[in-house]
């Protein structure tokens, strides 16, 4: 299905074949991070991104700054540098100076007002103040994985210039972790269907009352109905009527990317519930296509918030290294654990790759 935002790209910026998915070589775990004042939360995405196989493939290849023209800070060619160093070096631990020191960036604080004006269901907390980072203040992974996801999409659009939106979308960022979403709209009177399409770098997932990760998107696919408001034009009837909304994953990313909303809606106190996830997901159930193929996913990391409240705590994440083992990394201590440890966690962001 061909809808609004999912027109074919006039240019293809990184071509698809070139991803590779599985590690292009096994290494021991790399280094762990050293936290810099309040940057557990920084710390955490880092260490994910960098086990990311097609991303870190990529970064190690170091085809982005053998032709970047960037001038001053560059996303990709700053996370080049980090992965490497992490996954080359003899260290135990490694300070991440480079990347705070390149955060202080109107750039982020531009993405910050842009993307995220009120996160609502987060872990919310700010990381920029009067537009300079800050790493003596607590901050949020998940908000600092959206920044750092788009700071990148934007070096990648570096140089670039008269792109329509579906060719800025063929970055390596977005055919990584890239998606689209359809948000399907049933008039409740003539029962017309209007289709449109968004794309999408993460999943976010409310879990108040889920059990597991598979409850949650079920939840997230269920139709939802406009509580008897008249808020959708329809174009049959040409009136405003009562309707039901379905969304839907259209086009699955080749990394798919969750998140588990623990902040509550009403009272922003942290849900501090278990929701189980799975080491293999299938995500064909929630796709606008449910009949078709089984669409697998493996994990591959794992970040948990420890704390009884959204405003303070600590992060660490458990990631699968290379060679198929699964560490946990809480800053600069990087040990070894077993995969029933991993999925007993109260998780805040899911990490499978196809």
């Amino acid at each position: 299905v061909i809808g609004e935002g999912m027109t074919p790209p006039q240019k293809i910026l990184f071509p698809p074949e070139k991803i590779c998915m599985d590690w292009r070589q096994k290494r021991r775990p790399g280094a762990g991070l050293y936290n810099l004042g309040s940057t557990c939360y920084l710390n955490v995405i880092l260490q994910c991104l960098t086990y990311t196989p097609p991303l870190a493939n990529h970064l190690l290849s170091r085809q982005h700054s053998r032709f970047c023209r960037q001038q001053g800070f560059c996303m990709m060619c700053t996370m080049e540098d980090h992965v490497r160093k992490v996954l080359y070096s003899s260290a135990s631990a490694i300070r991440p100076r480079a990347i705070i020191r390149d955060l202080k960036c109107k750039q982020f604080q531009v993405l910050r007002q842009v993307f995220f004006p009120s996160l609502r269901g987060q872990l919310l907390t700010s990381f920029l103040v009067i537009g300079e980072f800050k790493p003596d203040l607590p901050g949020d992974a998940y908000e600092f994985l959206r920044c750092t996801l788009n700071a990148m999409q934007t070096a990648c659009l570096s140089g670039s210039s008269d792109l329509d939106v579906c060719s800025e979308e063929s970055t390596i960022i977005h055919q990584i972790f890239g998606g689209f979403l359809r948000s399907r709209v049933t008039c409740a009177n003539c029962k017309a269907v209007s289709d449109s399409y968004k794309v999408f770098l993460d999943v976010l997932l409310k879990i108040k009352g889920a059990s597991s990760l598979t409850t949650a998107l079920e939840d997230f696919v269920t139709p939802k109905q406009s509580d008897g408001k008249k808020s959708f034009k329809c174009s049959k009837c040409k009136k405003k009527v009562e309707a039901s909304k379905m969304v839907t994953v259209h086009q699955a990313p080749r990394v798919l990317t969750v998140c588990l909303g623990r902040a509550d809606d009403q009272t922003r106190r942290k849900i501090s519930q278990v929701v189980a996830y799975p080491e293999y997901l299938d995500l064909r159930p929630y796709m606008s296509d449910p009949a078709g193929e089984p669409l697998l996913y493996s994990l591959y990391a794992v970040v948990v918030h420890a704390g009884h409240t959204c405003l303070g705590g600590h992060f660490f994440c458990y990631v699968k290294v290379s060679d198929g083992q699964w560490y946990k990394m809480n800053d600069v201590s990087v040990e070894s654990c077993d995969l029933r440890t991993v999925l007993e966690q109260q998780a805040y962001l899911l990490f499978y790759t196809r």
